[in-house]
């Protein structure tokens, strides 16, 4: 039992270390390489730079639906910037946040956003024939001439429409518009009963024909939308913040652990190595859920390392207090967990109700504290509850350090 308790303890301490190490640095076997953790985690626009633009919906009694719909359509289009982890959230009854992460060109932004993107083709005698509804999608092709042109593909029924309307208007113009202005005004020489149709002509350049059939897929904003902010963060801003942040938590983390080890000898190195793992399971979940991690959410995560080591300073003084009643170490150790364990449920319930409603209720900085500080309540219970236990329970079974000056009695 004791050689087993020792080697399954020494075995876990270096499979901890050694991920912890991976997490930090990355590895390489063979042709395979896992990169470093912090790679892999999505960053807010505070650390790393972009635009943050605030829309306000003109309209007045819009419903949520409505709402909800303008965000979705909204995301399309950013998502078209080819950009990574924008965000795009509803603020209050009418207004919109818009992050975008790695773009810093306001105006382009904003004509892109705010656009209403209604594509409408009208025919000799002002009917509208077909609206942005009728198209499937919208690409850029080019014609012989090495010209942009946009190639719609109509759905089903604006298929039959526009074969109705080109037989109709054979030899006559139909009219394009894109948010009222005609963007083409090219002759029906025949009919076109297949559902293809081009947008055509003029001095139009690659970019403005790419980003008009980007318009045209996302379909027409239900709202009129005014930019109530916009501000920009530069990368080198973004870039400063991270690192200042990182210096910070490592500074705080190293400190923690100096004073666990200090004032709790041998558990506080178990607390030590049970914060490790902490931290190994909040990162991973930060990248399993996808968490945008920004400035508000670093300081959630340090504070939930706080309350992490805040359970095992409990369990520790418990454990410390029965030790002095004369109790053996085994028992003092069990009857020191079981006694701390309602203390840490109660205080960690009162943060994490908290956490979870500003989550629900809050927006920006607020939800992404939120979210982080939710997640490391979770992670830091389970890692001095199980985690630490285990650790002391195979440093007690060993048999090696049964001196109870080690645990600071």
């Amino acid at each position: 039992m004791k050689r087993k308790s020792f080697v399954t303890l020494i075995l876990t301490i270096a499979i901890i270390i050694f991920l912890a190490v991976v997490a930090v640095t990355g590895i390489q076997i063979g042709g395979y390489v896992v990169k470093p953790l912090g790679t892999h985690i999505k960053q807010g626009l505070d650390l790393k730079g972009g635009i943050d633009i605030v829309e306000e919906i003109q309209e007045s009694n819009v419903d949520d639906e409505t709402v909800n719909r303008t965000v979705e359509l909204i995301r399309e289009r950013v998502d078209k910037f080819g950009v990574i982890d924008p965000s795009i959230q509803k603020e209050g009854n009418n207004r919109i946040r818009i992050q975008i992460p790695g773009m810093y060109d306001q105006q382009k932004a904003i004509d892109f956003i705010g656009k209403t993107g209604e594509l409408k083709f009208v025919g000799p005698d002002n009917n509208v024939i077909l609206t942005g509804k009728d198209v499937k999608d919208a690409i850029v092709t080019f014609d012989q001439y090495n010209k942009p042109q946009i190639n719609l593909t109509l759905n089903d029924s604006g298929k039959t429409k526009f074969a109705d309307a080109t037989e109709k208007y054979v030899g006559k113009q139909i009219a394009i518009y894109l948010d009222d202005n005609m963007i083409s005004n090219p002759v029906v020489n025949e009919k076109i009963p297949d559902g293809n149709a081009v947008i055509a002509g003029g001095n139009m350049t690659q970019e403005e024909a790419k980003r008009t059939a980007q318009l045209i897929k996302s379909g027409a904003l239900p709202v009129t939308l005014k930019v109530a902010s916009v501000k920009t963060t530069g990368p080198s801003l973004g870039s400063d913040a991270l690192q200042k942040s990182i210096l910070a938590g490592i500074i705080g983390i190293s400190l923690v652990m100096i004073f666990m080890l200090i004032f709790y000898r041998l558990p506080g190195l178990i607390a030590d190595i049970a914060l490790v793992v902490y931290m190994l399971i909040v990162t991973y979940v930060y990248i399993g859920f996808k968490v945008t991690l920004s400035l508000s959410g670093i300081s959630g995560f340090l504070l939930s390392i706080g309350m992490a080591v805040d359970a095992n300073v409990l369990i520790f003084e418990r454990i410390k207090e029965e030790l002095k009643t004369g109790k053996t170490l085994k028992a003092s150790l069990d009857s020191g967990f079981h006694r701390a364990l309602t203390s840490i449920i109660d205080s960690n319930v009162t943060t994490l109700i908290a956490a979870i409603v500003l989550s629900i209720l809050g927006t920006g900085p607020i939800k992404g504290f939120a979210v982080t500080l939710t997640i490391g309540i979770l992670a830091s219970m389970f890692s001095a509850i199980t985690v630490t236990r285990f650790l002391l329970k195979l440093v007690v079974n060993t048999k090696k350090f049964e001196n109870t000056k080690l645990y600071g009695a």
